[in-house]
């Protein structure tokens, strides 16, 4: 039974089934079907059967029954039809009893294998349960949201940066100086003409092919001959080589901030609007941003107090969902994911290597979320998940019970609700962590606009689209 394969259209219902807990983190599902069903799945076994043959004298899907018997056996249509009954009634046990199921399951026909009902269990690995303890007495630091003097004055000056002019001078390159050079450069002593130019003007400070260009051209006057060389930065073990004849030293005249230049390059009349005016947006981008950090503080505090190691096969499937997640974002940037790894150097095994520890930092938070949820005796009711389906059904332009329907068919209520569950034990956690400003004076939590919806649409969108990586059993993803 493979992994996103799509089970059976028909609903074969299963007599019984029971969930029985094991040791580590397993759970036994003791499935019975009974021998009308076998035989349901049988029948239509041979059907398909008769779809995919071809024999002379039939057409395709007319073969009779009997034919087939005697080309193929009995035996092979009932094996064909026990996969079937196995796949769709784990399946529906899963979901009936709400088994958070991670791993694929081993599934042992212990009854009707040859003839008769059918009996089967399988046994399964279930998301684990976490201890978190020192959560009630988190405290999270934020940098205040304040704007300082140098934050407003760097945002100004990137306006008057814009109206900046070039002046030459006779003194030696500082760092931000504007140098034009006569440049010629080689790779392994081999001239190249993609790094030669004349008249070349470069901004010192501003990030060159190789960072030793900054270095030598600081203190370089006008009539100079400056050399310098550096490791080819996309080819390892190749040295890039330059010589540059220094023709020019010009520095940056930054225009004088006056109520003059505000009211011709602002919609402000005065420098004090201007500033005034700066001062708010910055502090509004930081209480807008806020929340987030103030979540990621959480979410990273609470990673920490997770002394267990997480399955491996949930980091190795947050591995799996930040490569999608990179080549979606890449492929609407028109870039193949193949052309990212040749241009960084990397393959695809060192990437997920270095993804390792932080999507293992993922997990941790999302057990972590749970256990608080326990611990505190948080719960999903009903009501709330009749406004979440409300909510996506507006959303993605959809009727609720079509919805409801795609996530019950699915098996992604599970997901869902636990969503809603970790959702309910972030906003715990906010209403009652510690938050202070560095120096260690308590922030008031009213600064905080904590969304009532933040990513909630996107991390739905994601379970309506594709196969829950959270409640990875044999699911597909959602459809009509």
């Amino acid at each position: 039974m493979s992994r996103g394969e799509r089970s059976s259209p028909v609903d074969f219902r299963p007599v019984a089934s029971s969930v029985d807990q094991l040791e580590d983190n397993k759970v036994k599902i003791v499935v019975e079907v009974d021998e009308s069903e076998v035989d349901k799945a049988i029948d239509l076994a041979f059907k398909k059967i008769s779809k995919d043959v071809s024999l002379p004298g039939f057409r395709p899907g007319r073969v009779p029954r009997k034919v087939l018997e005697a080309k193929f056996g009995q035996d092979y249509a009932r094996s064909e039809a026990l996969n079937e009954l196995i796949g769709a009634n784990y399946r529906s046990a899963v979901i009936s009893h709400e088994v958070d199921a991670i791993a694929q399951p081993e599934v042992t026909i212990t009854q009707g294998e040859e003839s008769g009902p059918l009996t089967f269990e399988a046994t399964v690995e279930i998301r684990p349960s976490v201890e978190v303890k020192g959560y009630k007495d988190l405290t999270v630091t934020i940098q205040p949201l304040e704007a300082t003097d140098e934050e407003v004055a760097i945002q100004i000056d990137s306006l008057r940066e814009q109206a900046s002019e070039r002046e030459e001078v006779g003194r030696s390159a500082i760092s931000g100086d504007f140098i034009t050079m006569d440049l010629s450069g080689s790779q392994d002593g081999t001239p190249e003409e993609s790094l030669t130019a004349d008249d070349f003007t470069y901004e010192i400070g501003s990030g060159f092919i190789i960072e030793s260009i900054d270095e030598n051209l600081q203190g370089a006057k006008v009539g100079e001959i400056v050399e310098f060389e550096g490791d080819h930065p996309n080819e390892e073990g190749s040295v890039l080589s330059f010589r540059a004849l220094i023709k020019k030293v010009e520095e940056k005249k930054l225009p004088e901030l006056t109520d003059e230049f505000v009211a011709e390059m602002t919609e402000f009349e005065t420098v004090d609007l201007l500033t005034a005016d700066t001062k708010n947006r910055i502090e509004d981008t930081k209480k807008n941003q806020a929340s987030n950090l103030l979540i990621e503080q959480i979410g990273s505090e609470l990673a920490d107090l997770v002394d267990e190691d997480p399955p491996e096969i949930l980091i190795q499937e947050q591995i799996q969902q930040q490569l999608q997640d990179m080549a979606m974002r890449m492929a609407q940037q028109g870039m193949q994911f193949e052309q990212f790894l040749e241009a960084t150097g990397q393959d695809i095994e060192t990437l997920a290597e270095n993804m390792k520890d932080p999507a293992a930092k993922v997990v941790k938070i999302d057990l972590a979320l749970r256990a608080v949820a326990e611990a505190e005796g948080i719960s999903i009711e009903q009501v709330d998940i009749d406004k979440e389906i409300s909510d996506l059904a507006e959303h993605f332009n959809q009727g609720e019970e079509q919805l409801l329907e795609i996530f019950q068919e699915n098996g992604q209520l599970l997901t869902l609700k636990a969503d809603l569950l970790k959702q309910k034990a972030m906003k715990y956690l906010q209403q009652n962590v510690e938050i202070v400003d560095p120096e260690g004076t308590p922030v008031e939590r009213e600064t905080f606009l904590f969304p009532e919806n933040q990513d909630k649409e996107e991390n739905m969108s994601e379970n309506i689209e594709q196969e829950s990586t959270s409640n990875d059993t044999e699911e597909e993803a959602p459809s009509e």
